[in-house]
């Protein structure tokens, strides 16, 4: 496979809930794709379904969750139709993920470089527990641990935030995976940690030339690290496209609204703009648009069914009743 070509593509996938009976669609036919050697944003509020899409792939959805239709195919090969033994061989090597909170994704019971090494033992059984020591030293060193051979036989509640999230990205990059998917991985630092964990990023993206899948909320990640851009509102994609045409041309409310929320150092306002009311819970998604609630451009229509997708420009799509091109 060659730059540019499709890593991975989400084909009208759908996934939803059981709650007391009653089965829910959260992720409501779901398609984009990302591309080797990209990365793709995927932004939205919480409780837009970002982490459930990228739990999708990983097939780590909770046990009330269920998939209503679709695939979801890397290297052509959908992932849904996989055995659980097929994806223990997948995960870690091929596709990898740093999860959203690292205290509670580290084993607090072993130590850093044990949880690392795991990686090795699992992928990589022609390695020695001296080899896989020496490669254990050498990622920590990689992700901009100072002391690794201190470090490797500490527990995580001895490491700070942000060397907590470098031993999550050592463990994902382990194996050089082709995907990596970080679902947001600087919420919980602060903005000098954040932007060396994002640099960080970049330079392994850009020396494997791997494909990442970055989860988040916040725009301005966006701006710096990413080529392409999915924005999801309440399970559905309301805007796709390069970086540039999102944030030189937002063309959906949501996202319109999103890009007003920035807090801008030259603003006229005292205040900060915020899109009125919240995302809903799943039991209150509405029919038709499910922003359209929240949207000061409803019309009529916008209750009626899912909205349409509209190309504003090349590379550049909405899924809207009232905006956009044709």
């Amino acid at each position: 496979m060659k730059q540019g070509d499709t890593i991975l593509e989400f084909k009208d996938y759908c996934m939803g809930f059981r709650i007391d009976g009653e089965t829910y669609n959260l992720i409501d036919r779901l398609s984009f794709t990302i591309r080797e050697g990209s990365v793709l944003g995927v932004v939205g509020e919480s409780g837009c379904g970002k982490s459930m899409t990228s739990l999708s792939v990983m097939r780590l959805l909770p046990p009330e969750a269920i998939v209503q239709g679709g695939g979801i195919f890397f290297d052509s090969e959908d992932l849904l139709s996989k055995t659980e033994l097929e994806m223990e061989s997948i995960r870690g090597r091929d596709i990898a993920m740093v999860f959203q909170e690292p205290m509670t994704s580290l084993n607090p019971v072993y130590t850093v470089g044990r949880q690392i090494g795991e990686v090795f033992k699992i992928h990589r059984k022609d390695m020695s527990d001296e080899q896989i020591h020496s490669a254990v030293l050498d990622l920590l060193s990689r992700v901009g641990i100072s002391n690794p051979g201190e470090r490797i036989n500490q527990y995580p509640h001895q490491l700070s935030g942000g060397m907590r999230q470098r031993v999550m990205i050592a463990m994902a990059i382990a194996c050089s995976p082709r995907l990596l998917i970080a679902d947001e991985p600087t919420t919980a630092l602060d903005v000098t940690i954040q932007a060396q964990v994002l640099e960080l990023m970049q330079e392994l993206q850009a020396q494997s030339r791997g494909s990442i899948m970055l989860i988040t909320h916040n725009l301005g990640v966006v701006a710096e690290t990413c080529d392409e851009v999915i924005v999801m509102y309440a399970g559905r994609i309301v805007e796709k496209g390069l970086v540039t045409h999102i944030f030189d041309n937002p063309s959906h409310p949501y996202t319109q609204g999103l890009i007003a929320s920035i807090p801008t150092v030259s603003g006229d306002s005292d205040e900060l703009y915020s899109i009125p009311g919240t995302v809903p819970t799943i039991e209150h998604f509405t029919e038709g648009c499910r922003f359209a609630p929240r949207c000061e451009h409803r019309r009529e229509e916008c209750s009626r069914g899912v909205p349409p997708v509209k190309t504003v420009e090349p590379d550049h799509e909405i899924a809207c009743w009232v905006l956009g091109g044709a």
